[in-house]
């Protein structure tokens, strides 16, 4: 039995990262709403009038819901090889899936939210 799993090859997995990344923002709006957002406060980090290092904690922390989106959305395509039927596991896959994506909003909103009281000395 050939299992689904290609030689290894430092060029060849970048290509497949590559495919999986053009996958992900021709199909899902949800990574595009990310993409969005990670442009609009991304430029916001960097203009904010605050230290180098503040403005690239606030930036790379963006990250954290791009990467939790890209895990949901593999989570969802894996149930959907699975089943398009209605199942109670498959269901509560997918709202695992999304709580990784909640739980991202809420740790970058914290992380934010102590930047930029640090930044302008609130705290």
């Amino acid at each position: 039995m050939k299992l689904n799993k290609p030689k290894h090859n430092l060029f060849r997995n970048t290509g497949y990262a590559i495919e999986g990344l053009i996958d992900i923002i021709k199909n899902e709006t949800s990574f595009k709403w990310q993409l969005l957002m990670l442009f609009i406060m991304g430029t916001i980090s960097w203009i904010l009038p605050i230290e180098f290092g503040y403005s690239a904690i606030l930036f790379i922390s963006l990250f954290i819901s791009i990467l939790a989106e890209v895990i949901n959305s593999a989570i969802e395509r894996v149930v959907d090889l699975v089943t398009q039927d209605y199942h109670i596991l498959a269901k509560q896959a997918k709202d695992v899936g999304a709580t990784i994506v909640l739980l991202s909003f809420v740790v970058t909103t914290l992380i934010w939210l102590s930047v930029l009281a640090l930044a302008f000395k609130i705290v």
